[in-house]
């Protein structure tokens, strides 16, 4: 069954996420304030990080790494990409 919140991020009532996407506070916090459409864009950044600061999902600094620019992304509006980032085509 589709759940729909007021996306905090879009300032939108949509889609909200299925289930808790972090195991922390802070995943809580997406689940019940962030939409799908938020969330997507989300993973796209961090598909990004992970790429350009080749990093590991099994390290635990590095995932709070990814925690800490989840939050910026999603509630601090201050996340940035990698220094002297450049879109790859295609």
């Amino acid at each position: 069954m589709t759940r729909t919140i007021h996306c905090m991020v879009d300032d939108i009532d949509t889609e909200g996420l299925d289930f808790p996407p972090w195991p922390s506070e802070a995943g809580l916090r997406v689940y019940r304030e962030v939409g799908k459409p938020a969330w997507r864009r989300w993973l796209a950044h961090q598909t990004m990080l992970i790429n350009e600061y080749r990093i590991s999902p099994m390290n635990p600094e590095q995932r709070a790494f990814l925690e800490r620019e989840m939050v910026k992304f999603l509630f601090e509006n201050c996340a940035q990409k990698p220094p002297g980032y450049v879109p790859r085509d295609g």
